[in-house]
């Protein structure tokens, strides 16, 4: 059995050599809370040590997050980071790799006026918008990885002591990472072609609609002319390999913007904006959200919803198995890098160009034009169940089961 050391020591080098895979030469930056901080200077070693010119951090701290929203006047909130949103361009355009390393509270902004997130979310996602551009569109190598902050622990086992809770959330994250196996990097290789497997299959396929069917769900959604299954193992404009999210379990595509109908009822909590919002419903009529209610977060729901055009629509439709091992963890995370690769799940928000044939050279006009959505957001939300049933439908009008019960036909 590997201590823990070891299995740290496996996570550091998955999240440079596997996540961002970081090249000699290269750039990496990493932003990561304050909590992170021993963890960052692990991946820092380990990214120099594979040859990379430069690691920048950027840290921030949720205290001080949580002081400004509490206590700065309205208007800052309407100050767009223009001076971090042209560092972060520059950089990508430059050839770097990024690695975020995500520790916050699900909690966070619990009370706090929701005006003043939204205008947050909006101010910060119009300035980032060419540099989200680039990464939909796999111009850069970008990952994301966990690290057990001592509030997100609490929150994912409160019935654990307090002093056993974030040992429990490592052993969690480690186990559903791979970083508990002897070799890792092969047991991700293998892991990928998997899914990559998976994806083939439903590329050849080329199905024009998926039927949705779980409690609470009657939802069809088309799929434009063109669109391509992917998974997180992608490749960057310089093509070098890299996985977007560690952990991963998923298979996804865009779905047509305007091919939505029905009604879909979320299976896990989200968390969105330092709040939760849970046991919620979503309506779309020619792809548009028209009606939602959640029984907790309604006003971070409608927040999200009313961020901009491109938010009442979907982004994203993805599969996951029930039987993933995440899945089978029974863990709730309260955090969408995990949850999502416990269920199957769909976006609000805009579509990633390279999930269509030749989207990567696309402009942002030629993409609507194919059907795919465009947004200042991209929020992951949960519908998966192991009553899910999904109807894969041909161009033809065949009909074919893809998921049965929650799993794979």
């Amino acid at each position: 059995m590997l201590s823990f050391e070891n299995k740290l020591n496996n996570y550091a080098e998955l999240a440079v050599k596997i996540g961002a895979n970081v090249q000699p030469g290269q750039t990496l930056v990493v932003n990561a809370t304050i909590d992170a901080a021993p963890f960052v200077r692990l991946i820092v070693r380990k990214a120099y040590e594979i040859g990379a010119k430069l690691v920048k951090v950027n840290y921030t701290d949720e205290a001080v997050t949580r002081l400004r929203y509490d206590l700065a006047p309205a208007e800052s909130f309407l100050e767009a980071p223009t001076w971090y949103a042209g560092e972060m361009t520059e950089l990508a355009e430059n050839g770097a790799a990024f690695l975020t390393v995500l520790s916050s509270s699900p909690d966070l902004l619990k009370g706090v006026e929701p005006g003043r997130i939204a205008d947050y979310q909006r101010t910060y996602g119009q300035a980032m918008a060419k540099y989200r551009q680039f990464q939909q569109a796999d111009k850069m190598s970008w990952t994301g990885v966990a690290f057990p902050s001592p509030d997100w622990a609490a929150k994912v086992f409160p019935d654990a002591p307090q002093d056993q809770q974030v040992g429990k959330l490592w052993d969690a994250i480690f186990h559903a990472c791979r970083a508990d196996r002897e070799d890792p990097i092969a047991a991700w290789e293998e892991h990928i072609d998997t899914l990559q497997k998976k994806s083939d299959e439903l590329n050849a396929k080329k199905y024009q609609k998926l039927h949705f069917t779980a409690p609470g769900t009657d939802l069809t959604i088309e799929l434009p002319e063109g669109h391509i299954w992917a998974q997180a193992g992608s490749v960057n404009e310089q093509g070098t390999a890299f996985v977007a999210n560690i952990p991963t379990e998923e298979v996804f595509t865009a779905p047509l913007k305007t091919g939505v109908n029905g009604t879909v009822s979320s299976t896990k909590p989200l968390s969105y904006g330092g709040n939760i919002i849970d046991r919620f419903t979503l309506t779309f009529e020619n792809g548009r959200i028209v009606d939602y209610k959640a029984e907790e977060g309604q006003d971070t729901l409608a927040r999200l919803i009313e961020m901009d055009e491109g938010s009442h629509y979907l982004g994203e439709v993805a599969l996951v198995p029930f039987q993933s091992p995440i899945s089978q963890s029974n863990i709730l995370y309260y955090t969408t890098l995990f949850d999502e690769n416990a269920s199957c799940h769909l976006a609000i928000g805009s579509s990633y160009a390279f999930n269509i044939q030749g989207g990567k050279t696309m402009s942002q006009e030629e993409l609507e034009s194919h059907g795919m959505n465009q947004s200042i957001t991209h929020v992951d939300f949960m519908m998966g169940s192991p009553e899910m049933n999904i109807t894969g439908i041909t161009h033809d009008g065949k009909e074919e089961p893809v998921f049965v019960n929650g799993n794979w036909a």
